[in-house]
């Protein structure tokens, strides 16, 4: 797999299969998986964002079609703190990934959104006029 713009972890392979960080089990990889458990590891290890406080491909109901996110992470309350969608390295983060995650935020209601394909990576905060652009990522927990 390719090399990201992520911290290296130790990661365990196996056949074609990676063992996820959050649900304990191995899991196809793919290039989008690859992200996501290096995005994982990058809010966990790093960030110091509490495991137990997310969830991953959670299924929501959007104008009758069903959505999956990618990661949400939890506030203390049960809300959504943050949610991100991960792309595969070769795939571009322009407006149509970012309508993605906006629209996912219609059902679950984030105070932050997040897009990265590995490679980039780009944070907003949700405001009552809309999203403003962040350099970093805010500590777990920060309102």
């Amino acid at each position: 797999m390719q090399t990201l713009k992520l911290p290296e972890f130790d990661v365990k392979l196996k056949d074609d299969n990676v063992f996820c960080l959050i649900r304990k089990k191995w899991v196809f990889l793919t290039p989008e998986e690859w992200v996501r458990q290096h995005f994982l590891h990058l809010l966990i290890a790093h960030l110091d964002y509490p495991r137990g406080m997310f969830k991953l491909e959670h299924t929501m109901s959007y104008f009758k079609s069903l959505k999956r996110s990618d990661i949400i992470v939890l506030d203390r309350e049960g809300g959504v703190f943050l949610l991100v969608e991960c792309k595969a390295p070769d795939v571009k983060l322009d407006q149509k990934v970012l309508n993605q995650v906006a629209t996912y935020n219609k059902v679950l209601d984030a105070n932050y959104l997040a897009i990265t394909n590995g490679m980039r990576h780009f944070i907003w905060q949700r405001t009552g006029d809309g999203l403003i652009q962040l350099k970093e990522f805010p500590s777990y927990g920060h309102d």
